[in-house]
């Protein structure tokens, strides 16, 4: 299988929803330089960045030549005083407008930012694992698969809050191998140890020293990105052959998310900065797939 489905996200772009995270390209280059790349669909990416109006927002994409996959929507599930569902009920109507396919739920922690860690009890738990469920049936009335995403400084990080996941639940999950590996999470383990719950994928790679770094309180993870935390696709410590080698092995057929966290300090010129990053992840993954047919 050569064909993958490849997507971009606005994040390798530095475009994020973190207050204050950099300078912030935008969306007409940002989309321009994805179609440059031969990407075919881009994530939404976050609430702002793409027109609110449904269908304003998939006229956007639209006239930029990309098919929407669908986007990154934060959540607060743990909550027993806040209800998640009406707020991605109102998100789900760009997706639908748009005919994108796939919402990415993270368990947010409520705070600014992803610095900070939240411990959950026993009813936190019980109540993020019932509105997982809740909303991941309210996303299928609609058409659209909802996916949870683990993710450094939300309620669901570590190694045992993945596992925690998949043992309370049965949604799917998004792979994402850089926020897993510095979690603690072998990405490659878990695509073979529960292929049924890998349904949406984000490929980064990840310098392992800098991840460690973070791991151990030494940089926030704000300041690991602006020190290179992730990298093109190839050029850190995960396994990218392996990851890709069990996804196709295990019949995996949606959409593989070329996502590389960055800060920009200033905007690049034309031509410049984050679309080389891009460019080579897109490079590589196409390399390995060829590779491996």
């Amino acid at each position: 299988m050569t064909d993958l489905k490849i997507a971009g996200a606005p994040i390798t772009w530095g475009v994020c929803e973190v207050p204050g995270w950099g300078a912030q390209l935008p969306v007409e280059r940002v989309l321009r330089e994805m179609r440059q790349l031969g990407l075919t669909a881009t994530e939404f990416g976050p609430e702002g960045f793409l027109p609110v109006d449904p269908a304003d927002r998939a006229a956007v994409l639209r006239e930029n030549g990309l098919a929407a996959v669908g986007g990154f929507v934060p959540v607060v599930l743990h909550d027993p005083q806040r209800d998640p569902l009406p707020a991605l009920q109102s998100e789900l109507e760009a997706f639908v407008a748009a005919g994108a396919g796939v919402v990415v739920l993270s368990a947010d922690s409520g705070l600014a930012g992803y610095d900070e860690r939240v411990e959950l009890d026993e009813t936190g738990w019980s109540t993020l694992l019932g509105n997982l469920v809740r909303l991941r049936d309210a996303a299928a009335e609609v058409g659209v698969l909802a996916v949870l995403h683990p993710h450094v400084g939300t309620l669901v990080e570590s190694k045992d809050d993945v596992e925690r996941v998949i043992a309370g639940c049965d949604v799917g999950l998004c792979l994402d191998s850089g926020h897993l590996l510095i979690g603690g999470t072998d990405p490659v383990a878990l695509a073979q140890a529960h292929p049924e719950r890998i349904r949406h994928v984000h490929l980064k790679d990840v310098d392992a020293a800098t991840a460690q770094r973070v791991r151990d309180g030494e940089l926030t993870y704000y300041q690991a990105v602006q020190e290179g935390l992730y990298r093109p696709l190839g050029q850190g410590d995960v396994d990218v052959r392996s990851l890709l080698r069990s996804l196709l092995a295990a019949g995996y057929d949606g959409w593989f998310v070329l996502e590389q966290d960055t800060v920009l300090q200033l905007l690049p010129e034309d031509g410049e900065g984050p679309v080389a990053d891009a460019s080579a992840s897109a490079d590589h993954l196409r390399q390995l797939a060829a590779e491996l047919a």
